[in-house]
């Protein structure tokens, strides 16, 4: 057993893993603020139909939301794999399955990031609001100017430990044939019928989730002063 060669396969998994968390938060974030919009519109139909989505998603377990995603072309449609691989001009079928799960990490933390948002713009006093239409703002500018900084900082705890259960959600992606991480060290513990390969994929999850804990604790430190008393 090359203790190298298997280190490089397994930094290979993890760039597999670092790529799918990566993407997953630049298009859960924003999408999660729309939702927490949606959920909270004065126009209650669509209010109560993201609510109902938004329970639907949180109530149900993300592999059998990324089962559903990847069957979705198939089964609704009749539309082949294949064919949607083509048409999105995908090389691999496992581009597209990457692709799928990507679509379900997404969502699922769009939910969640969701109901965080809400749940921070609302514990924001209406009397600040109201003082920022006295002096003459825009709701958008009241939005950026006086309540995001302070929802930011309400929301890092809660966001934190959110995004990192992301960093271990994503060893679900081998049920669909990712090969992340835990695949391969799955795949180096069936060729050298040892364990290893599993406690040194542990280290690359363990050194990544204490690199981010350190970040946010740094975050929640620099934007402090936004904390109203």
């Amino acid at each position: 057993m090359d203790f190298w060669s298997i280190i490089l396969d397994l930094s290979k998994g993890f760039g597999v893993t670092l790529k799918l968390f990566a993407l997953t938060l630049v298009i859960a974030i924003p999408l999660g603020l729309v939702f927490a919009f949606l959920s909270m519109s004065k126009f209650k139909p669509l209010s109560y139909l993201m609510k109902a989505i938004i329970w639907v998603v949180r109530g149900t377990p993300l592999l059998l939301q990324c089962i559903i995603v990847t069957f979705i072309p198939s089964v609704l449609f009749s539309i082949p794999n294949k064919d949607v691989a083509n048409f999105l001009n995908l090389d691999r079928i496992a581009d597209l399955q990457f692709l799928f799960v990507l679509i379900a990490f997404s969502l699922n933390y769009a939910c969640y990031f969701a109901v965080i948002f809400e749940g921070g713009i609302k514990s924001i006093p209406k009397g600040q609001q109201e003082a920022g239409q006295v002096l003459g703002l825009t709701k958008g500018q009241i939005f950026r100017r006086i309540v995001l900084m302070q929802v930011i900082r309400r929301i890092v705890a809660p966001m934190s430990n959110e995004i990192i259960t992301l960093v271990k959600d994503t060893a679900l992606a081998r049920a669909l044939g990712i090969m992340e991480v835990i695949m391969i060290a799955y795949e180096k513990v069936n060729k050298y019928v040892i364990l290893t390969p599993l406690l040194y994929a542990g280290v690359f999850y363990l050194l990544f989730s204490g690199l981010l804990t350190i970040l946010f604790h740094l975050l929640e430190k620099k934007i402090s002063y936004y904390q109203v008393t």
